[in-house]
């Protein structure tokens, strides 16, 4: 059910893969990364659109949303997002009350829908359970490295 401790990688698409988070015009060389609480990175100069702007809120406002799920890092793309998550447990390793990944997932996309006044997304998400450091590593990276090698991305879609 995804709400067990550990760490998960979630990507949400856009319905039809519309670019409905940046806007037309980018220059990737001008990004530069910045910290978004205590984990999360983010590139800084990220030209979002409007729609682009509700994701970001409502990401950087998910700690007081989710107590026992932390955002680790996310980065938005033009017609998805990479989030890298974690199910928090207590001291004796043992799971917090924690929503699933799919009740979050329809939390998230609920409130950005209700907010941009337009249905956005495609129906589910995609998952991946990390299993160690090196998994956990890898994911980060590719979040921080998408939006450079953006045009080479499986979900790239032209304008």
């Amino acid at each position: 059910d995804y709400s067990t401790a550990g760490a998960y990688f979630v990507t949400i698409c856009t319905e039809n893969r519309e670019n409905y988070f940046w806007n037309a015009e980018i220059d990737l060389q001008m990004f530069r990364w910045e910290s978004v609480g205590a984990n999360c990175v983010r590139p800084k100069n990220l030209p979002l659109s409007i729609v682009g702007k509700i994701v970001a809120g409502e990401l950087e406002r998910w700690d007081k949303t989710y107590g026992s799920v932390s955002l680790q890092s996310y980065v938005i793309m033009p017609n998805h997002i990479h989030l890298l998550l974690r199910v928090c447990a207590d001291e004796y390793g043992r799971p917090l009350v924690a929503p699933t990944m799919s009740r979050v997932v329809k939390q998230l996309k609920g409130i950005v829908s209700k907010q941009a006044r337009i249905s956005i997304w495609q129906k589910s998400f995609h998952d991946h359970i990390i299993r160690n450091r090196e998994d956990y590593e890898e994911h980060l990276r590719y979040i921080y490295e998408n939006p450079i090698r953006w045009c080479y991305d499986e979900l790239y879609a032209e304008e």
